[in-house]
């Protein structure tokens, strides 16, 4: 279990993963420094005569979404909890100037702070961030921030091309469905935002389509679908379709409702230090109402 330091919970088994991860990212810089951890210090790790390292800054992100109806900008994907924790480590001494973790700012003039963030799993993101000299790291968890940008998007349930509300559909032939593509209903769609000195850039795009055919069927499609053509005749979509087997007459109004959730796949980045990346998943979702009829044969 971890100890009480400054209100926060410091697990003494960190100090020593984070300064192996700052001396993988760091390389030569750090190269067989040994390391030593003292359980009877404060958070700090004793890393010879190269450097103190210190923790500095926890954050907890709380990540919240909830559902609504009809083609809509709206988050459908459910209740969502990131624990993501990033700590701050001040780099002293600092490297050579030559060193790339500058990113070519003159170490005379700017401090260098190493990042290390975990949520517990493996893909534990970690980079520097160069501060002017004298200034305090910035506060803001990239993640966070990406989330800000992913929230001022503008990002909208599937633009449904077919099944039309007004095409006549039969029992026993093939539907073919489709999306149109724009950036707002299936991306490429891209922003950016600057806070605290980190600015992330974000890209939206679907990935997935699922179809909910109101009959109980349900139809997953990798991609916008394939538009029909008369020279098909009756043949089945080589992409995304459904064939119904019932009429909707038995249906409230007499029709099918068909809803279609798009997974927006969401990739972040951190702009001009660090290096930090990461993905968001988003959910949206359109309806539309079909009528299935039978065909009638005249004798």
């Amino acid at each position: 279990m971890g100890d009480e330091v400054d209100g926060h919970e410091v697990d003494r088994a960190r100090p020593r993963l984070l300064t192996r991860q700052l001396a993988a990212l760091t390389g030569a810089f750090i190269l067989g420094v040994t390391v030593t951890a003292h359980a009877d210090d404060d958070p700090d790790v004793d890393a010879g005569k190269c450097q103190v390292i210190k923790f500095c800054v926890g954050v907890n992100v709380e990540n919240k979404t909830q559902g609504d109806a009809g083609q809509s900008s709206a988050p459908i994907s459910g209740n969502s909890k990131s624990q993501m924790q990033c700590k701050l480590t001040k780099v002293d001494p600092k490297p050579p100037a030559s060193h790339p973790a500058w990113h070519g700012a003159n170490p005379k003039k700017a401090d260098l702070y190493f990042r290390a963030c975990t949520d517990g799993s493996n893909d534990n993101p970690a980079g520097f961030i160069v501060v002017p000299q004298g200034q305090p790291p910035p506060q803001v968890d990239p993640q966070e921030l990406a989330r800000r940008v992913v929230d001022s998007m503008t990002l909208l349930g599937p633009d449904i091309a077919s099944p039309r509300a007004a095409g006549e559909y039969i029992v026993g032939v093939p539907m073919w469905m489709w999306v149109d593509q724009s950036p707002t209903t299936y991306g490429p769609n891209s922003a950016s935002a600057t806070a605290g000195g980190v600015t992330v850039t974000a890209t939206a795009k679907v990935s997935k389509i699922v179809w909910k055919m109101g009959d109980g069927s349900i139809v997953s499609c990798h991609g916008p679908g394939e538009k029909y053509s008369p020279v098909y005749g009756r043949q089945e979509s080589p992409s995304c379709g459904h064939t119904y087997a019932a009429t909707s007459a038995s249906q409230p109004s007499g029709v099918y409702t068909v809803t279609a959730t798009s997974t927006w796949t969401v990739d972040w980045q951190v702009i001009g230090g660090g290096g930090e990346s990461g993905r968001l998943v988003e959910s949206r979702q359109s309806q539309m109402q079909v009528a299935i009829g039978e065909l009638q044969v005249v004798r």
